[in-house]
């Protein structure tokens, strides 16, 4: 377990260098997490890559200490989760209501939607991180690494130079396979996705009379390492759900269905899963989501309860209190909170002010005002709530997805309600009157959703620095700034990746490959269910069916708990497995095969030679973490990289050295090296340390 740093020992925490090194380290990971999130709906953690990273720079510096690299992992991981937004935004130009990112749009919703999200998770510090025996497994295991970096020898007190002249012996080690994932990686995906010499995925259509069955896979090698971090648990629940979608779903609907004229099987096919097994996906993942809410509930209330009474009493005697206890003071959380209210009416005054110059002032004052209502108290509740989820079952597993989801319902059943008793649309033009609901849908979910994600981060980082020592108001700072950050970053990496691919609906301009285009899955059924709560016209009977899908799996879920033993089926990963393609989800599947291979070589290895299993596996699992993160960070990086290389070009493949005819071929070179890295990657982490 992680050894705290003592309450009186002073040590330079949130330095200047710690928040500039942070921001760089914000900008690798955000923009990792953007490409990734548009790609495949999935973006990854980011404190523990973030956290050997700055051990690696800052071991070279003199006074270095673990409190420092934990404000700069704190930044890092706050930025990097915030760039969930994109769950959401993207929506806005599929409605063909914007027709880029707005800079300063983008930048204050993210920003206010974050920095709330900071806010309202300080008060609930205490009751879910220091008097909680919730798991927060992303938090211990940032301050394991964290400590095992920093290791003092001999005075583990108040010596600050002691302290902080220790260097970690496994930091570089640690950032070496970050960087060799990230090499690989990025080799692999600028072969593939630049030169064009390997394919990305391969895919096999069949038939059974007049159904259609599909087996595909992807190469990712950044969802592989996505899948080593995910388990066996959740791949083994994706799978299922793919097995779902392709193995009954869509093979029943294209026996029933008849194909039009010159479609192809496989074009039938994908039009089926994209119309309508997608919402048996989106009913899955709402139920998983509500029910989660639902058994959170008191301990929500006891987390509510609890922060109104710590902003009442001890919180205001901040000098008196022992550093590691210091939150933010409650006046200046009420203040800032209240600041960001009023700054968040003005935003959502300027979007409808854009969208409906000459709506009148009551509808007007209306809509902003409820609006900034929903939003601040919606995302009051979603952050105890995504707070104790993320301790409980940790940030990856949160089902995010499916709180957007319900908050863009509740959100457009509420505007729904709004245009049914006002005539004031009807005094606009039809086609704004159309979209202006659906828009403002989709904004305003946009900062519930940032609330939501930061949240889910803020206090698996707080659980980080109550076990190593930190002081808790000097870490909220650091999270406040990772959101600012993050916030100025992901616009523009937002702009480059849409001009240079598109996004599967709105493409920037005529002449681009839309088989290149992000599918920005989940904004893409954002906006499926906002249009359709609007045009009354929701694919309502596969939503039902993934509901009763959902619950019959809550079910089984729970009766496995009963049981005990490891062996789960969260109800999310089933609805994720449905929602998303065979090429997307068999590479995390592959991944979280692998990571089970591995993890069972390791126990089997401890027991040969009669040692501890969890001590035995404890430095392979953790270079398994490293090599995965960088997989996701080379891929995505280089995805970026070539964003803005066809972004300049202004050609679709401006790198490619062979012709759309070598296709088939590349596709299996593609599977024979993705074969050989997934090799390479047990053999790596397997491989027993060096001994001179």
């Amino acid at each position: 377990m992680s050894t705290p740093i003592p309450d009186e020992a002073r040590l330079p925490e949130l330095t200047l260098r710690g928040v500039v090194l942070g921001a760089l380290i914000t900008l690798l990971f955000t923009a990792s997490n953007v490409y990734l999130g548009l790609k495949v709906g999935l973006t990854f953690a980011s404190a523990i890559p973030a956290a050997v990273i700055s051990m690696a720079v800052l071991r070279r510096v003199k006074g270095a200490n673990k409190l420092e690299n934990n404000m700069v992992q704190t930044q890092a991981s706050a930025a990097g989760t915030l760039s969930a937004i994109i769950f959401v935004l993207p929506g806005l130009l599929m409605i063909g209501y914007w027709q880029g990112f707005p800079f300063w749009q983008t930048t204050a919703i993210c920003a206010i939607g974050g920095i709330l999200g900071v806010l309202y998770t300080i008060p609930l510090r205490r009751v879910m991180v220091v008097q909680s025996d919730l798991p927060y497994p992303e938090g211990i295991a940032a301050a394991e690494i964290l400590d095992v970096g920093s290791r003092a020898t001999g005075n583990s007190g108040g010596d600050s130079d002691a302290i902080a002249s220790r260097s970690n012996d496994a930091a570089e080690p640690g950032a070496k396979e970050i960087a060799l994932g990230a090499g690989v990686a990025a080799l692999f995906s600028f072969a593939g996705g630049g030169l064009r010499l390997l394919g990305e995925s391969v895919s096999v259509w069949v038939s059974a009379g007049r159904a259609a069955f599909q087996f595909s896979t992807g190469f990712s090698l950044a969802l592989l390492g996505a899948g080593y971090l995910v388990g066996i648990v959740g791949g083994v629940a994706m799978l299922i759900g793919t097995l779902i979608a392709w193995g009954v779903a869509v093979p029943w609907l294209t026996s029933i269905t008849p194909v039009e004229a010159g479609q192809t099987l496989s074009g039938a096919g994908m039009t089926l899963w994209a119309d309508k097994v997608r919402f048996i996906g989106a009913g899955t993942i709402g139920i998983a989501a509500v029910w989660t809410l639902a058994t959170l509930f008191k301990p929500m209330v006891v987390g509510i309860r609890t922060s109104f009474g710590a902003m009442r009493g001890d919180q205001g005697r901040f000098r008196e209190q022992a550093r590691t206890e210091r939150d933010l003071p409650a006046g200046v959380i009420l203040a800032l909170t209240g600041v960001l209210l009023i700054l968040l009416a003005v935003v959502f005054g300027v979007f409808l002010h854009g969208a409906a110059p000459s709506l009148a002032a009551g509808a007007f004052w209306t809509l902003t005002l409820g609006s900034v209502l929903f939003a601040g108290v919606f995302g009051f509740l979603i952050a105890a709530a995504c707070g104790y989820m993320a301790g409980l079952v940790g940030s990856s597993s949160s089902p995010i997805s499916g709180i957007g989801i319900v908050g863009i319902i509740l959100v457009s059943l509420m505007l729904l309600g709004f245009t049914a008793i006002s005539d004031s649309l009807d005094a606009l033009d039809p086609a704004v009157a159309r979209q202006l609901p659906t828009a403002l849908a989709l904004f305003v979910t946009s900062v519930i959703l940032a609330v939501a994600a930061i949240s889910n981060d803020n206090l698996q980082d707080l659980k980080t620095g109550y076990l190593v020592g930190a002081t808790p108001w000097r870490q909220q700072v650091a999270l406040i700034i990772g959101c600012l950050v993050g916030a100025l970053v992901i616009p523009p990496v937002l702009s480059l990746l849409y001009n240079a691919y598109g996004f599967a609906g709105a493409m920037p301009r005529e002449g681009m490959d839309p088989s290149q285009a992000l599918g920005a899955p989940q904004a893409s059924l954002m906006t499926a269910i906002v249009r359709g709560v609007f045009s009354h016209d929701l694919e309502w009977t596969m939503i039902a069916i993934g509901l009763a899908l959902g619950a019959v799996m809550i079910a089984i879920d729970a009766l496995l708990a009963r049981r005990g033993g490891s062996a789960r089926l969260p109800t999310l990963a089933v609805g994720i497995g449905i929602y998303l393609p065979p090429s997307i989800i068999m590479p995390l599947v592959i991944g979280a095969i692998l990571g089970w291979a591995v993890d069972r070589r390791l126990r089997r290895r401890a027991r040969q030679r009669h040692r501890d299993v969890e001590t035995e596996a404890d430095r392979p699992r953790r270079r398994g973490v490293l090599l995965a993160s960088g997989l996701i960070v080379g891929e995505s990086l280089v995805g970026v990289l070539l964003a803005g290389v066809i972004g300049l070009s202004g050609a679709p493949a401006p790198l490619a050295v062979v012709g759309d005819d070598f296709a088939g071929i590349a596709q299996w070179l593609g599977l024979a090296v993705f074969v050989a890295v997934c090799a390479g990657f047990y053999r790596r982490v397997l491989a027993e340390p060096h001994r001179g």
